[in-house]
Parts: structure tokens; C-alpha cells; sequence
């Protein structure tokens, strides 16, 4: 699998549509690997589909699958010709491991049905350690502990799910009670709860109490511990019971909701920033009385911009003005960015992603009103490319349309800066007409927030910044003089 975002460590695989095979006989010859690529700067993926019919080869340059990245979904095209000779990986198998063997490729005129498979391919799990083999010990008093069931050889030799092997080992279950429903015999959680269910019902085959073998004693002799320690044959487990569908919750039960890719991305990046980045918060109010005027004026002319569009023009046009705030900071030094590339948040039922537009200081309102709705589309559908994520000098994030007022917004690194837009909300101000009487006026007012990385934009820079950028917002002639 290529690098297509910056974090990948694995992927699930969801559908082959490319069949195995060709319909001809060929001689045999070696296959040739489809892997997924040791790069651990791309995001969590997926395999999505495979393009090439079952009936027709597979050319260099063809699409081969779609990669769906925690972010976005992109076309793999095929670097080789030949014919999908096995697939070694099946569908609806998560967590595969980068580097590992999914499938294999032959050229045309070759033999795919007897094409060789390497011994450690066939299966990602068989990266894994071989489990040691338990050693008889002296006797002696044993403690009666949750099994460890896939490790006692000669009893329990199944595959187990992660969140399987937590509910036999809490209950004390014996999977060999039931057939393993996963693909390739995998034991997976929902046969762990089918056979809890048949437990809580009384059946008396998994009612028998689990005893695991006698620990080791050590050469010197047990000590007063091990040798009087005894327990009940059905040990308290040492978390909550799992809940099982159709029965009522217990007391310190949970329901486990499985994390997709991006919210494990979204959870790991906002703890990294948080904890490495200093941030420093300044905030500002803004009279947007004169966008919405101008908004109403171009909506004459068929003209339909946002509000976030002056917003997104107008923090260009800060930019530019102030190129010291344009830096990102990668570890070691400041870089000050020519281009100014502004990523704004969109939010997708998979979570959030920051799709960019780009150089918006030569942009027009009417040309970023039309990129930010484009990216936001693609972002929504998945089909991002990488090149409209990655990277960015600046974010922006608006909860303004959820009836937010002010928020502070985490630094999207190695960005120095993220600007956090709230809702436009009616205010009295006291004003002086042509005459100079005082009076109350309503307007129409917005908070912005900055959060800046202390160490390249200190308080005194990010306070520039926001009064120039109130200054470009009040006054939106200003956004057509830059």
C-alpha cells in the first residue's frame, strides 16, 4: 500500500472487487507482492475496491483499488502488469499490520493457480512471536486465575479477537464450545457474547469452573504466600462485565463502541498539541455590519458568498500584512511560508478534517466562497486527495452556525495558529450620529479567538494580529486593496 497520508500504521481491508485468477492455462512462475508499504507517516487506512474487472489484466497505470486514509479516499493505481493471483488478506480484516502480505501478483502467461505463496505471507498474524509452550511444574497448590485460552497448547488452539479473548478470560469461557464465526476461524467478540448468553441461561456445559495450571515454584523453595494462597474456583474478574445485547444492563456494565481510524488520529493529534505546544489564547470582538451589507449587495447580482468567506479573505489579507504570523514551527526551527495556504475546518460524520485552500491572498471572495464549498463536498464524500489536506499555514475552525458564541481551538500543528469563529449576535452600542447626540444602535458583533504557538508568535505579535484582522473585518473595502 503507498504512502498517502502522514501517520499510517495500518489498515483495514473492507471489499476486493477484483476477483482471483485468468480464465486461461499458464506456466508457473513467481509471484509478485502487493504489500502494504513499512511507512509509518501515513494515516490509518482502509482497502476499499478494486476496479479491474475479473476477465481483463491488471496494466501498469490501471486503478487498481481505492484507499480510503482516515481522511480521504484515494485511487492506488497498479505499478505492474500481470493477473491477481491470490488474495491472502479477506475482506473485513482490520488492523493489518503495515508490511504485511495481502495478496499476490503474476505476470500474463503464467501460472497464477500454482504460484508459490511465501510461508510467512499467507497469513499477517503469522508476524506475531509463537506463543511459548507451558513446562510442567512440581506440584503444588494452584490458583485458580482467568485462563490465558489461546495459549495452552493442546486445548484451546482458536484465534481470538482482542475484545473475545477479554470476555472468555472475565467469564471463564471455553470457545471450543461453539464454531469461531470470524474469517479465517477467528473467534470474535460477538461468539464470546453468543456463548456468555448460553452461560447466563443455564447451560451446564460452560458453567465448569476454569483452573489454570500451578505456577512455577522457585528453586529456594515456596514462600508462605504461594504455598497457602487459595481462591474461589470462579475468580471475580478484575474489570466490569461486558453487557450483552437483549438483558439488562448490571451494575458496572458498558457498552464498548469500537474507535474508528480518524477518531484514534483525531485523539492522538490532539494530545500531542496540547501537551507539546504552549498555547496562548487572545480574542477579540468584531462589527460584521458591513459584511452583511455587502453580502446583501452581491446576493443582488447572484453573487452568494458567506460570512466565513470574508472571514477566511480577510485572515489572508492579515497574512500577508503581517508574514510573521504565516510560520509553522517543525521541531527545531521557525519557518516563515510564502505561500499563505489556509486550511478551515469542515466537520464529516467520520470526524473532522481541514481540506486547504490555497494561496487565498490572490483569491477573489467569489473564488474562495467556490474552493471552500468544492472542498467541503469532497471532504463530506471522502474524496479528498492528499495534496488537499496536508500541509496548511494557517487554520480556521467556525462553530458559529451551531449557535456558538466564542470557543478556543486546538493548534492544528506544525501550524503556529488556529483562528476560532463564533456566531454573529446582536448587541446595543452606544454611537454618535452626524451631530454628535449619543445614542444606542444595534449591531451585529463576532468573537474570534487565536490560539497561537508561544514559541513563534508571542502575545505581543498575536495582538497585532487580531486588532489588524478586526480592522480588514469592519472594513471589507480593505480586502480588495490586497
Amino acid at each position: 500500500m503507498p504512502a498517502l497520508s502522514p501517520t499510517m500504521e495500518e489498515g483495514n481491508i473492507v471489499k476486493w472487487l477484483k476477483k482471483e485468477g485468468w480464465t486461461d492455462d499458464f506456466r508457473t512462475a513467481e509471484g509478485k507482492m502487493l504489500n502494504l508499504i513499512d511507512n509509518l507517516t501515513v494515516f490509518f487506512s482502509l482497502l476499499m475496491q478494486f476496479h479491474i474487472d475479473s476477465c481483463e489484466t491488471v496494466n501498469a497505470g490501471d486503478a487498481l483499488c481505492e484507499i480510503e486514509t482516515d481522511k480521504a479516499v484515494v485511487t492506488m493505481e497498479s505499478s505492474d502488469d500481470g493477473i491477481l493471483a491470490k488474495i491472502l488478506v479477506e475482506e473485513g480484516t482490520k488492523n493489518v499490520r503495515l508490511g504485511s502480505l495481502i495478496g499476490l501478483l503474476v505476470e500474463e502467461g503464467q501460472d497464477w493457480k500454482q504460484v508459490e505463496i511465501p510461508a510467512d505471507g499467507s497469513d499477517p498474524s503469522s508476524l506475531a512471536p509463537p506463543a511459548p509452550a507451558l513446562t510442567s511444574t512440581p506440584a503444588g497448590p494452584s490458583v485458580s486465575v482467568p485462563p490465558k485460552l489461546d495459549h495452552q497448547p493442546g486445548k484451546w488452539q482458536v484465534r481470538l479477537s482482542p475484545a473475545a479473548r477479554n470476555i472468555l478470560e472475565t467469564h471463564g469461557l471455553d470457545p471450543s464450545n461453539i464454531t469461531p464465526s470470524g474469517p479465517r476461524g477467528i473467534f470474535t467478540k460477538e461468539d464470546a457474547l453468543k456463548l456468555l448468553q448460553e452461560k447466563q441461561k443455564g447451560k451446564p456445559s460452560e458453567l465448569k469452573p476454569v483452573v489454570s495450571p500451578a505456577p512455577p515454584q522457585p528453586t529456594a523453595g515456596p514462600s508462605a504466600s504461594q504455598a497457602t494462597a487459595v481462591t474461589s474456583a470462579y475468580p471475580r474478574p478484575a474489570v466490569p462485565p461486558v453487557s450483552t445485547p437483549g438483558q439488562p444492563a448490571a451494575l458496572g456494565t458498558f457498552t464498548e463502541i469500537p474507535a474508528s481510524n480518524i477518531r484514534r488520529v483525531i485523539a492522538k493529534r490532539l494530545a500531542e498539541s496540547k501537551t507539546t505546544i504552549p498555547h496562548a489564547y487572545a480574542a477579540a470582538d468584531c462589527d460584521i455590519d458591513a459584511i452583511l451589507k455587502l453580502r446583501k449587495e452581491l446576493a443582488k447580482d447572484d453573487i452568494k458568498v458567506s460570512v466565513n468567506d470574508f472571514i477566511i479573505k480577510a485572515t489572508a489579507v492579515t497574512l500577508k500584512q503581517m508574514p510573521d504570523v504565516n510560520v509553522t514551527w517543525d521541531g527545531e526551527a521557525c519557518r516563515q511560508l510564502q505561500s499563505i495556504d489556509i486550511s478551515i475546518a469542515v466537520a464529516t460524520d467520520r470526524g473532522l478534517i481541514t481540506p486547504i485552500i490555497k494561496d487565498v491572498a490572490a483569491k477573489g471572495i467569489k473564488e474562495i466562497a467556490a474552493s471552500a464549498k468544492a472542498l467541503a463536498k469532497k471532504a463530506r464524500d471522502g474524496k479528498l486527495l492528499p495534496e488537499e489536506y496536508q500541509g496548511g499555514s494557517f487554520s480556521i475552525s467556525n462553530l458559529g452556525m451551531f449557535g456558538v458564541n466564542d470557543f478556543t481551538a486546538v493548534i492544528n500543528p506544525p501550524q503556529a495558529c488556529i483562528l476560532a469563529v463564533g456566531r454573529a449576535r446582536p448587541e446595543l452600542m452606544i454611537v454618535e450620529d452626524e451631530e454628535g447626540n449619543e445614542k444606542l444602535k444595534q449591531h451585529q458583533l463576532m468573537t474570534v479567538t487565536l490560539s497561537s504557538d508561544g514559541r513563534v508568535v508571542d502575545d505581543e505579535l498575536a495582538s497585532k494580529f487580531l486588532e489588524t484582522l478586526k480592522a480588514n473585518i469592519e472594513n471589507p473595502v480593505r480586502l480588495a486593496l490586497c
